[in-house]
């Protein structure tokens, strides 16, 4: 029997972009038949609801609120309901699992991190980290950009992007052999269109984000849903994304040009 977990989604509480509440979005997954879900607010680095010149303890419990709320409701329901949340740098953003609030009260410095030092104390926490949406493009992103050395693996489709954006993630993915997730980016479970929910399925159920993270980092059986067709797209039509590879052990060259065309070749 498989297990189907959201692992990409946004509350109200946290982040500034969300519109449902925490227990909204518990109730709505559990509706869909999920076994549990991951709150990923945006993290200080990104969109957060939460003021930064706050005390930090006052921030973590503000930016905790969302997912407290919607484990109390998954508790009364019956939906696992587990922490994480998403950091961007400079609209390369990633997912973090594994680390839960007690850790991030004993770490202040956590949002001061690079990329590669993300990475680092994350695994030393036992956790994992996937790059987001990696080929997004929108009007408020500047550029393309590819964190293949601060990642153990990619978000290779998002109900956000467009298909042709994800059709780049997964020929990405093909060519480096990443580890590949799916996530549905939902921030308003009653817009939400049930037939583009994405996530993933596990062959064992989870007990807690750690888990998750062990499973990301084995290479385990992690099986991407995505909705059928969702990478068909015309070739030709699709648009010709300009990428840059990200390397911070060379501040002058922190955006490398990849001169590549992922999805062309």
């Amino acid at each position: 029997m498989p297990y189907l977990y959201e692992t990409h989604m946004h509350t109200c509480q946290g982040s500034a972009c969300g519109v449902s509440t925490g227990a909204e979005q518990a109730r709505f997954y559990k509706e869909q038949g999920y076994t549990g879900i991951f709150i990923t607010d945006h993290f200080t680095g990104g969109n957060t609801a939460v003021p930064r010149e706050l005390p930090w303890k006052e921030r973590i419990d503000l930016f905790c609120s969302g997912y407290e709320e919607a484990l109390a409701e998954g508790q009364k329901i019956g939906l696992d309901v587990f922490f994480a949340w998403e950091q961007n740098f400079d609209g390369d953003e990633y997912l973090v699992y594994g680390p839960d609030k007690a850790w991030l009260l004993k770490h202040p410095d956590v949002e001061h991190w690079t990329r590669k030092k993300q990475l680092e104390e994350i695994h030393k926490a036992g956790g994992a980290v996937i790059q987001a949406h990696p080929f997004r493009h929108r009007q408020y992103l500047k550029y393309i950009l590819l964190g293949k050395k601060y990642c153990d693996g990619i978000e290779v489709a998002n109900t956000g992007n467009t298909p042709d954006c994800d059709a780049y993630a997964r020929r990405y993915a093909e060519e480096y052999g990443f580890l590949t997730t799916a996530g549905s980016d939902n921030h308003n479970s009653p817009k939400a269109d049930p037939a583009r929910l994405m996530g993933v399925e596990t062959d064992v159920r989870l007990t807690g984000p750690m888990d998750y993270a062990r499973l990301i980092r084995s290479r385990g059986a992690i099986r991407p849903v995505i909705p059928a067709g969702w990478f068909d797209v015309d070739v030709e039509t699709a648009p010709h994304l300009v990428t840059y590879w990200v390397d911070e052990d060379d501040p002058d060259m922190l955006r490398i040009p990849t001169n590549r065309d992922f999805l062309r070749e």
